[in-house]
C-alpha cells in the first residue's frame, strides 16, 4: 500500500512548517490498514481561507483547526482518492502554544483526527467520541507522542 501526498501549501508564512517527510509518517499511521493506494490532500492555510471554508462548508463563521472533506465516489479508482484535509497553521500555533503542547505532536495531532474523518469516524455522539479519541491515543502513542487529550 503506497499514499501518495498532494501538499499544499496555501499559507503566506510558509517558515517553520512540518516537512512533507513527518505528514507522510502520519498518514501512515493511520491509514497503514488499507489494502490498497491512497490519495490525500493536504493543504495548509491562514485563518481567512480557513473561516471562510468552515462557512461555506459548516456554516460557522471562524476559521477552525482542521476540516476534512471526504471524497466520495461509488467508482472504483486506483489509487483510492480519500479526501483532503485543511489545515490553519496559525490555529495550530496558537493551540499547541495555548494548551502547553509541543507544535510537532499537535501538527501529528491534526493530521490523525483529520484522517480518521475521512475514514469514516466522527465524534457528534458521546460512543463515537470515546472510539475515536481512543484511536487518536493509540495512534499518537505509536508515534511516540503523548496523549493528546
Amino acid at each position: 500500500m503506497k499514499i501518495i501526498l498532494d501538499l499544499q501549501i496555501a499559507c503566506k508564512n510558509a517558515n517553520n512548517l512540518p516537512k512533507k517527510t513527518y505528514f507522510e509518517f502520519w498518514l501512515n499511521q493511520v491509514l497503514s490498514q488499507l489494502q490498497q493506494n491512497t490519495e490525500i490532500t493536504i493543504r495548509l492555510v491562514d485563518k481567512l481561507e480557513s473561516q471562510t471554508l468552515n462557512l461555506i462548508y459548516r456554516n460557522k463563521n471562524k476559521p477552525t483547526n482542521i476540516l476534512s472533506f471526504s471524497y466520495k465516489n461509488s467508482l472504483k479508482f486506483v489509487p483510492l482518492l480519500l479526501g483532503d484535509l485543511v489545515i490553519c497553521k496559525q490555529l495550530v500555533i496558537e493551540e499547541a502554544f495555548k494548551q502547553k503542547k509541543l507544535e510537532e505532536a499537535y501538527w501529528a495531532h491534526m493530521v490523525v483526527h483529520g484522517s480518521l474523518h475521512l475514514l469514516g469516524y466522527n465524534h457528534m455522539k458521546k460512543n463515537e467520541t470515546k472510539i475515536m479519541e481512543s484511536l487518536e491515543i493509540n495512534i499518537m502513542k505509536k508515534l511516540g507522542y503523548i496523549n493528546p487529550y
